[in-house]
């Protein structure tokens, strides 16, 4: 029975590759397409909407695809910043895989422009985020197609996260320590977090940031900035 368990495992995630695949050479080009994942609670839909409103403010076209198990109160909170949001209703699934994401573009011409034919260089997005389910575990095994994969770790969760959960954090590309506003309050001990984080993975890159006071947005926005421009110049090669 176990290995039948594993053959089974090992295609599901052999046809989720092969569909991020597609997707990556879909958005070839394209727009950056940004990745959150975290613990329910660690402050996603708050960082993402008070992105999105400042990439728009700086003349950006951003769009956003957000996962829950129920409703799409995300979606229209995201919505209220202005972007473009589509909701990915997963019912019982802990996580997104990339053929709902795919699913869930078609009909939406901003993802590819005018055309939505995907072909390279009709792109009218310059970001496409994709917020997952709220978990630790399941969205680690399971490739979107995305050129950076962003892991939030909340000042409220405890400093030990990384420790419990290494294998989300060994799998995103970057570490977001969110609600620094409420550290002193939470008792968060940031050396702790810190330590975890590169015990972890070792030299990953970690920002701060409060969506609510602002405090390190900039630095996350000029993160995003970067790879967005390594990305289009390795597309003019």
């Amino acid at each position: 029975m176990t290995a039948r368990i594993v053959e089974v495992r090992q295609a599901v995630l052999k046809k989720n590759d092969l569909a991020a695949r597609e997707l990556r050479a879909r958005w070839a080009g394209g727009p950056l397409v940004v990745s959150l994942v975290s613990s329910p609670g660690a402050g996603k839909t708050t960082l993402l909407a008070a992105t999105l409103a400042r990439l728009r403010a700086g003349g950006a076209a951003v769009a956003a695809l957000v996962g829950d198990l129920a409703t799409d109160r995300d979606a229209r909170a995201l919505a209220a910043s202005g972007a473009p949001a589509r909701q990915i209703t997963t019912g019982t699934v802990c996580h997104l895989d990339a053929e709902m994401v795919a699913a869930h573009l078609e009909g939406w011409p901003e993802i590819d422009g005018a055309g939505g034919d995907g072909a390279a260089g009709a792109h009218a997005l310059d970001y496409l985020f994709i917020e997952n389910v709220g978990n630790l575990v399941c969205p680690s095994s399971y490739d979107l197609g995305e050129d950076l994969r962003a892991v939030l770790l909340s000042v409220t969760e405890g400093e030990d996260k990384p420790l419990k959960y290494p294998t989300i954090f060994n799998t995103s590309d970057l570490a977001l320590i969110t609600k620094t506003d409420l550290a002193e309050a939470a008792g968060f001990d940031r050396a702790a977090a810190l330590a975890n984080l590169e015990a972890v993975r070792p030299g990953m890159a970690v920002l701060e940031v409060s969506a609510k006071t602002g405090a390190g947005m900039d630095g996350w926005l000029t993160a995003l900035g970067m790879r967005r421009l390594a990305k289009t110049s390795a597309g003019d090669r």
